[in-house]
């Protein structure tokens, strides 16, 4: 028997079809800006994640305890403004995960929930944390400089403590790649590894640390987890 496919409507009932451009959008759902692959519909240029669309009522992850379960909530928050992504800081303003475990539960856009908790990366194995002391290697800073009370973000660090990246930084930094690449006309994008004061000290091997990271972070945002990273990647030129 053959199978059904889904059909997915925007909200004036047309449907969605999975398109792949390289061109930013802003996502309907969860108001997170995306790149690459979306659900879209061409008359009303309504664009959806398939992070956000493909969503279950409930989810997990392995970096939170096992009794935590996250309850996808399909209005945007009552105290919009106020209430922050627990894992990259930034502001929740739609669609989003909650825990309603106990009165501080956690916050997450749906693409944030999808980052891996750990992960290799020239041989040095990282994992996601929070509340982490050391300074970031991107910004030279502790504490994200517009976090809100009580939610810093998390971070990816190597198990050696001697790296250590903020989620939001890694996020910044590919989105200001992806809009270069489509700004450009030149076949390579130069990075950019803001590293701070100590940019000197930092070696070609850390900078293919830090591709690593920007790869695992952009195959979440930009969609695909293999042929979009790796052609993100391959037009990335290290400074």
């Amino acid at each position: 028997m053959a199978s059904i496919e889904t059909v997915h409507m925007c909200p004036s009932g047309h449907v969605l079809k999975l398109m792949s451009f390289k061109n930013p959008y802003t996502c309907g759902w969860c108001k997170v800006q995306g790149y690459g692959p979306r659900y879209e519909c061409e008359s009303c240029n309504y664009n959806l994640h398939d992070s956000c669309l493909l969503t279950s009522a409930t989810a997990s992850h392995p970096f939170f305890p096992n009794d935590t379960i996250l309850v996808f909530l399909k209005d945007p928050p009552e105290d919009r403004g106020r209430r922050r992504c627990d894992i990259c800081a930034q502001e929740i303003c739609g669609f989003n995960y909650h825990d309603f475990g106990d009165e501080d539960g956690w916050d997450l856009h749906p693409c944030c929930l999808h980052l891996k908790p750990e992960f290799e990366a020239e041989g040095i194995k990282f994992q996601l944390q929070k509340a982490v002391k050391s300074n970031c290697m991107w910004c030279n800073k502790g504490t994200l400089k517009e976090s809100a009370p009580g939610v810093r973000g998390c971070s990816y660090v190597s198990k050696c403590k001697k790296y250590h990246f903020h989620v939001r930084c890694v996020m910044e930094n590919v989105l200001d790649v992806l809009k270069r690449q489509e700004a450009s006309e030149t076949e390579h994008v130069r990075l950019q590894l803001h590293t701070g004061r100590n940019k000197k000290r930092h070696s070609k091997y850390i900078s293919k640390i830090m591709l690593v990271i920007l790869k695992t972070v952009a195959s979440i945002l930009i969609g695909d987890p293999v042929a979009a990273a790796a052609s993100f990647l391959s037009e990335l030129v290290l400074n």
